[in-house]
């Protein structure tokens, strides 16, 4: 992964280092427990231990390996920086307090400057090897609920729902699940993170699926709400209008937008028919390595969206004691428009 483009807004920086796995994975495409990327004008580092000396010698290209220990882990990011002459150097804050201690000792030699907002804009904007790779996770992801949703019935609990979907998932090539899937059955369907429980679907209950398959790396998020049955007519109604609220903003947004006007598009119609109160959370969020990611799609984020960012549409009214919709799809922005890169119905009725 090209890397020299963190330092062009950034002139004053020597070096870069991250220590957190997320952003550890984002630079060198290789999944470890333990490590460091350390990030150079000349040359780029990769600092492990011996569990993974050998596949990362044969996975991380472009890098650099170096093997430390534990203990001599910071004295070894250390010694890396002075090979390469850094003197002001940015670094991922995304550390406990006993590590970023640790990490300041053994680099108090060094001027260091937090750089975690650099580095987690330049993974906001993807690249069209990270967006294939979303789009096979998402498709993924629909096979998956499409042959689970097949076998909902009355009786089932939201457990099994939520085992049959994380079940298809994996055998349909994930290599893991974005997050715990959310699966909420009548009124709990009104909890936006709902953990599954014993709760059995009674017939013209709401079924709510949040979920997502991660497939090298990279994570997809979906939300759909069905009915078996017949849903009630004030939660049948709701539906209509998340349904048009999520078309029209997935219609409208653009890069030059930002996500506070982009959250707007479709609050102000939830507003407009008078759900206002029930619409609790942001439109949208960012995705890729982490399920959660910038930028953040909210009314008070000032975030201008940017061609290749991936974001999700998740308007949701939910009605405590009786039941919540929300619908999901993720987003590629472009500069006239979006990408809808979610192409499983919006029935209601399954």
């Amino acid at each position: 992964m090209i890397t020299s483009d963190l330092f062009e807004n950034n002139e004053k920086l020597d070096a870069f280092v991250v220590t957190d796995e997320s952003n550890r994975f984002y630079f060198t495409h290789f999944e470890t427990s333990f490590g460091a990327v350390v990030i150079g004008r000349e040359k780029n580092v990769f600092i492990t231990d011996f569990r993974y000396e050998s596949e990362a010698r044969e996975k991380v290209t472009d890098f650099e390996i170096v093997i430390t220990t534990y203990s001599e882990f910071y004295a070894k990011i250390a010694d890396v920086l002075r090979g390469m002459g850094a003197k002001t150097v940015g670094y991922g804050e995304k550390m406990f307090i006993d590590e970023y201690t640790a990490f300041k000792a053994a680099l108090g030699e060094f001027k260091l400057k937090p750089a975690e907002a650099a580095i987690a804009a330049k993974r906001a904007i993807k690249t069209q090897e990270e967006i294939d790779l979303i789009v096979t996770a998402q498709q993924i992801a629909e096979g998956a609920l499409k042959r689970a949703i097949s076998h909902a019935k009355p009786g089932m609990t939201e457990r099994e729902l939520m085992a049959e979907i994380n079940y298809e998932m994996v055998m349909g090539g994930a290599d893991k699940y974005s997050f715990e899937t959310i699966v909420a059955f009548g009124a709990n369907s009104a909890q936006p993170h709902h953990h599954p429980s014993d709760k059995k679907l009674d017939k013209n209950e709401l079924i709510l699926v949040d979920m997502g398959a991660k497939y090298k790396g990279y994570c997809s998020d979906m939300t759909r709400t069905f009915c078996l049955g017949n849903p009630d007519p004030v939660l049948a109604e709701v539906y209509g209008i998340v349904k048009d609220a999520q078309e029209y903003a997935i219609k409208n947004i653009k890069a030059g937008m930002t996500c506070h006007d982009a959250d707007a598009l479709a609050r102000e119609y939830i507003v407009s028919h008078g759900y206002g109160d029930n619409f609790g959370h942001s439109f949208g969020h960012g995705v890729g390595v982490d399920i959660h990611e910038d930028p953040r799609v909210g009314a008070k984020s000032e975030t201008v969206l940017k061609p290749n960012m991936v974001i999700t549409a998740e308007p949701g009214i939910y009605i405590s004691g009786l039941g919540g919709v929300r619908i999901e799809d993720m987003l590629v922005v472009g500069e006239n428009g979006v990408t809808d890169i979610t192409s499983y119905d919006k029935k209601l009725n399954v």
